[in-house]
């Protein structure tokens, strides 16, 4: 491990990306003080332990971390286990878990340990990847993970959690035989599963199956003006309305105005799920676009560094954080301006949660080790 400081060149190191995370992280704690103040002081102290574990697992030979593969997916485990056995219940979900006064969201950490987990062990069977042993041995270890988020219940982690190892079996080398033939069964199973849900969405609804949350999230947001489902709906139907009243410049961080949809508290989770709505009205049209920008920026980067990892595990490491940034945002904010139905998934680095937060300040430590080992690095100095 240590060995490989001595290889490090500080030409190497992509301060850009860590530019773009932390001014993306203040903007975030901005906003976040303007939608609910009680908790921007927390969310600082999350961005500072977050850009010192950063800095800190920079340094540290990714390679070395992937050594310990297995027990990370094994404390992987463990930790969503015990979601269930001490976890703590809010809004019907038990999600959190508190350890000597530490509370923490463990699917939030599974993201980063999946992408880690599954870098070490793609690259060890790259070659024998589109063989049915090793598709079929994915499969079963993604499958533990996702199973104990789903049961929290938490269905839109499960699905971001997917969307990620599904990237990465996809930059592994995935046939496109394989590629093409589960889209050509997924694709007309979803199709039948949201015509079913629409044809009887009233009866689901009504029998108070597990199924009745998510379904009235569905129709919510497919038939916002219905009156069975408005009450649903209304939430992101002010979210457009909020976005839509910022106009170019935006009503100002932390104003007073009476037209305020955040002022007026139509805007419900602002912090958190919600966070891009309140930057489209107080920051308007040009706040929203740096935003934006941010986090493109951030991908980039990240992809940039995949591209000239000097190992095939760094590679997916960096693609992999690439695509949690790249799908969450896009999930996030297309479910802000009524794209998607309510999800609940945060705007990675601008939405306020500390797990949330920390983990991708972790990953983006270990984003940046690999960069520190390029293809062409020559050994030398640090500098």
């Amino acid at each position: 491990m240590f060995d490989s400081f001595k290889r490090y060149r500080l030409r190497n190191y992509h301060f850009l990306l860590i530019l773009y995370v932390t001014v993306l992280t203040i903007v975030g704690i901005m906003v976040i003080g303007s939608a609910e103040s009680s908790v921007q002081g927390k969310q600082i102290y999350g961005f500072i332990g977050g850009f010192i574990l950063m800095v800190f697992i920079s340094l540290i030979d990714y390679t070395f971390i992937l050594k310990f593969a297995w027990p990370i997916y094994a404390f992987m485990i463990f930790l969503l286990g015990l979601v269930q056995l001490i976890g703590s219940n809010s809004n019907g979900s038990t999600r959190w878990i508190a350890i000597a006064g530490i509370k923490f969201q463990p699917s939030e950490i599974a993201k980063i340990f999946i992408i880690l987990f599954f870098a070490y062990f793609l690259s060890k069977y790259r070659e024998k990847l589109n063989t049915f042993k090793v598709l079929a041995l994915s499969g079963v270890l993604v499958a533990v993970p996702l199973l104990l988020i789903v049961i929290q219940p938490d269905l839109s982690t499960t699905i971001m959690t997917a969307i990620i190892f599904v990237t990465l079996l996809f930059i592994a080398g995935l046939s496109y035989k394989i590629i093409l033939t589960v889209l050509g069964i997924v694709v007309p199973v979803i199709t039948i599963v949201l015509i079913y849900i629409v044809q009887h969405a009233d009866a689901i609804i009504e029998s108070d199956s597990s199924l009745k949350y998510q379904v009235e999230r569905i129709m919510s947001w497919l038939d916002p003006t219905n009156v069975k489902y408005s009450s649903k709906a209304i939430q992101q139907q002010n979210s457009i309305m909020a976005i839509g009243s910022g106009q170019l410049w935006g009503k100002g961080l932390n104003n007073s105005q009476a037209t305020s949809m955040k002022n007026s508290n139509y805007i419900l989770e602002p912090q958190t799920d919600f966070i891009f709505s309140v930057a489209g009205e107080e920051l308007g049209f040009v706040g929203a676009i740096i935003i934006i920008g941010l986090l493109i920026l951030i991908c980039i980067e990240c992809i940039l560094i995949a591209r000239k990892s000097k190992e095939f595990s760094g590679r997916l490491i960096a693609s992999g954080m690439a695509a949690l940034v790249a799908f969450q945002s896009i999930i996030n904010l297309s479910v802000a301006i009524g794209f998607l139905p309510n999800t609940g998934i945060p705007l990675p680095f601008v939405s306020y949660g500390l797990t949330s937060l920390v983990s991708l300040y972790i990953g983006i430590g270990i984003v940046l080790n690999v960069g520190l080992q390029p293809k062409s690095n020559n050994r030398g100095g640090f500098l």
